[in-house]
C-alpha cells in the first residue's frame, strides 16, 4: 500500500487498487495476508500517518473477510531498502508485527 499523502487516499477510495486487490485476493481463496506500508520516507517516516492506514485499512479487510489481528503491518521503504530485510533506524516507533491466529501468536520486525 502506498503509505504518500493522496497515494493511500486514491487507492482506498470507493474504486481504488487497494481495495479492489483485498477483495480479489480474498475471492481467491487468499487467507494470509501481510500489509507492506510503502513510501513511509515521503512522510518523514510519520507514526500518525501509519497509524491511520493501519486502522482504515483494518477496517475495510474485516469487512472483505480478513481478520485484521491475523494480519501484520510492516512501514517500509522500497527506494531506500528501510525496514524490508533489516529493521530501519528510521522508524523507532515501530516495534514490529504480531499476528494471532488458530496456532496462536508469532510476532516479527520486517
Amino acid at each position: 500500500i502506498a503509505g504518500g499523502q493522496g497515494e493511500f487516499e486514491a487507492g482506498i477510495s470507493k474504486d481504488g487498487q487497494t481495495r479492489e486487490h483485498a477483495l480479489l485476493a480474498y475471492t481467491l481463496g487468499v487467507r494470509q495476508l501481510i500489509v507492506a506500508i510503502n513510501k513511509m520516507d515521503t512522510t518523514k517516516w510519520s507514526e500518525d500517518r501509519y497509524k491511520e492506514i493501519v486502522k482504515e485499512v483494518s477496517n475495510f479487510i474485516k469487512k472483505v473477510g480478513y481478520n485484521p489481528k491475523a494480519v501484520p503491518f510492516v512501514p517500509i521503504s522500497g527506494f531506500n531498502g528501510d525496514n524490508m530485510i533489516d529493521a530501519s533506524s528510521n522508524c523507532p516507533w515501530y516495534k514490529g508485527w504480531e499476528k494471532e491466529d488458530k496456532a496462536g501468536k508469532a510476532s516479527g520486525k520486517t
